[in-house]
């Protein structure tokens, strides 16, 4: 497996500047993080296994670059900052995967340019919203409930990932940041719209899901699964939101044997 890099390219004009990390080797594939941020170190590595992996940084998050937040406006701002983005690193039609917030811009590139996209993989993903099942905001959840709410194993040791610890400052620093450059494209409701332009998206998709996840309720699998065209399920017995973190190599399988296939 090749050695993994990270390379800094310049988007949307000049104004941002993110890191996108490479690492593996075979067809090629995006993976756009959730809403903590790059913390999927573990399933990326999995999936460098049999693809090229490229891991993009959410405008904002990459350091030295912290401001570049401020270059986009809304969600089609970003969607249209990842068409350049995907240019520049000259990806056409990659496999693109996403989880959770990650899995809402995916969603959104695939709707869009259905041409982007050669295959699609959700991981949980917001983008949707029935008042029967509101989805709970977890940037402002109390530190005490994030647990509960997004692991099965509430003391796994990737909890730490999340957590706002006052005694480790770069760590509570970070985490602030990455909820604040998400949030902003997706609260105080993370439905933009996604759910009339879902039937837009072309490429194959596999939809993943935690029964058990305590974020998006497994219902929601069924709502993408029903505006998608020949969209696939894989519900997840005992899977958490966080499933990236606490079953990795399970996860890279699923994901693996739906792109190869």
């Amino acid at each position: 497996m090749a050695a993994a890099k990270d390379k800094t390219v310049s988007v949307w004009s000049d104004k941002v500047h993110p890191k996108v990390r490479i690492l593996g080797d075979g067809p090629p594939i995006v993976y756009l993080h959730g809403g903590y941020g790059p913390i999927e170190t573990e399933l990326l590595d999995e999936l460098a296994k049999s693809f090229t992996v490229h891991a993009p940084e959410h405008p904002g998050i990459t350091a030295g670059d912290e401001d570049s937040y401020k270059a986009l406006d809304d969600m089609w701002d970003l969607v249209l900052y990842y068409y350049d983005l995907f240019d520049k690193l000259g990806l056409k039609a990659p496999a693109v995967v996403g989880h959770s917030f990650g899995g809402m811009i995916a969603g959104e590139i695939a709707a869009t340019d259905p041409t982007r996209v050669g295959k699609l993989v959700l991981i949980s993903p917001l983008g949707l919203w029935r008042d029967d099942s509101p989805i709970r905001n977890y940037i402002v959840t109390p530190q005490t409930d994030l647990p509960a709410l997004l692991f099965k194993d509430q003391h796994h040791p990737s909890l730490k990932r999340i957590t706002l610890n006052p005694e480790d400052q770069d760590g509570f620093i970070r985490i602030t940041w990455a909820l604040g450059c998400t949030g902003k494209f997706m609260w105080p409701i993370p439905d933009k719209g996604l759910r009339k332009r879902l039937h837009r998206i072309a490429a194959p998709t596999l939809i993943v899901w935690g029964k058990d996840d305590k974020l998006l309720p497994a219902v929601y699998a069924d709502e993408f699964r029903k505006g998608i065209p020949g969209a696939k399920i894989h519900l997840v017995d005992n899977g958490a939101h966080m499933m990236p973190l606490e079953e990795p190599a399970k996860l890279a399988a699923t994901v693996s044997k739906f792109l190869k296939g």
